[in-house]
C-alpha cells in the first residue's frame, strides 16, 4: 500500500518582506517609464539651469533670485515627485485594473501605500540632490549649515507627506487614468504660481498670498528658504519673520486632512466599473 506524504504549507512571507518586495516594485515601475522620470525628476532641474541662467539679477542684501528661487524648485519638486506622481499613477493603475487585480491577491493593502510612500521618499531624496548639485557646481549656492539641515529635513518630509496624502485623494477625483494628468497638472502648476515659486512671494498680490497660505506649498517654500536665505531676508516674508512654527503647523494638519480626505475617498477602481 503506498502513502503520501502530507503536502507542507509554504509559510506566507513576513510583512517587512512584502513591503521590501512591494516598495522594489514601484521603484522599478517608476525609473523604467520614461515619461516619469521626465517629468518627475528633469523638469525641475530644467527649471533651475533656465531660469538661473535669465534670472540671475540681485535681490538685495547678496542675495541673487536663483538663489531665492532654489528654495522654491527643491518644493516644487517635492510637490511633482509626491501629488502630482501620486494622482497621475494612481489614477492610471486605476483605470488600468491594477488596483483591483492587487486588492484580489493575499498581499496586504497596506502594503501598496507603503510601496508608494518609499517611491515618493527615493524620487524626493534624488531630486533634491540633483538640484542641490546644479545649484552649487553653476550658480555658487551656499549649502546649509548646522541646524539648517534639521530644518530643512522636517520642512521636506513634513511637506512630501501632505502632498503624497493629498495626490492619494486627488487621484480619486480623475474620472480615469485618462483625464489625471489634465485634471491635477493645472492645479499643481496653479500652486506654484501663487506661492512664491517663478517670483518673489512679497510681489504676488496679497489675495494671491492668501489662496497660497491655505496650502502645502507656500509653507514648504517659505520653511526652505529660511534654509538658504540669510535671517534678513526674512523682513520681505509677509509676516516679517519666517514663521517655522506656523510652517510646521499647517503642515502638520494638512498630513491629517489628506489621511482623511484619502480614507473617505480612495477607491480600488473606476466609477463606472
Amino acid at each position: 500500500m503506498t502513502t503520501t506524504s502530507p503536502v507542507t504549507a509554504r509559510p506566507l512571507p513576513s510583512l517587512p518582506s512584502v513591503y521590501r518586495s512591494r516598495a522594489s516594485v514601484e521603484l522599478k515601475e517608476f525609473f523604467r517609464q520614461r515619461e516619469s522620470v521626465v517629468f518627475t525628476l528633469m523638469l525641475p532641474v530644467l527649471l533651475l539651469v533656465v531660469f538661473g541662467a535669465v534670472l540671475d539679477y540681485d535681490l538685495g542684501n547678496g542675495v541673487t533670485f536663483t538663489q531665492y528661487f532654489m528654495a522654491g524648485i527643491i518644493a516644487a519638486g517635492i510637490l511633482g515627485a509626491s501629488l502630482q506622481n501620486m494622482a497621475i499613477s494612481i489614477a492610471t493603475e486605476r483605470s488600468d485594473g491594477t488596483l483591483k487585480s492587487l486588492a484580489g491577491t493575499p498581499m496586504p493593502r497596506s502594503a501598496y501605500f507603503v510601496g508608494k510612500v518609499v517611491q515618493v521618499l527615493a524620487v524626493t531624496l534624488a531630486i533634491i540632490v540633483v538640484l542641490l548639485l546644479i545649484g552649487v557646481v553653476f550658480y555658487g549656492i551656499e549649502l546649509p549649515s548646522g541646524t539648517d539641515w534639521l530644518t530643512f529635513a522636517w520642512v521636506a518630509v513634513l511637506g512630501a507627506a501632505a502632498c503624497t496624502l493629498l495626490g492619494i485623494a486627488l487621484s480619486s477625483l480623475a474620472k480615469n487614468g485618462r483625464s489625471a494628468s489634465a485634471t491635477v497638472t493645472p492645479f499643481a502648476l496653479l500652486l506654484q504660481f501663487i506661492s512664491g515659486v517663478f517670483f518673489q512671494f512679497s510681489e504676488i498680490p496679497t489675495w494671491m498670498q492668501t489662496v497660497a497660505a491655505f496650502f502645502p506649498l507656500k509653507w514648504m517654500a517659505q520653511g526652505l528658504r529660511s534654509v538658504f536665505l540669510p535671517d534678513v531676508m526674512a523682513a520681505s516674508e509677509p509676516a516679517g519673520s519666517w514663521e517655522l512654527g506656523r510652517t510646521a503647523l499647517v503642515l502638520g494638519v494638512w498630513c491629517i486632512a489628506g489621511l482623511l480626505l484619502c480614507v473617505a475617498t480612495f477607491r480600488w477602481q473606476d466609477r463606472e466599473r
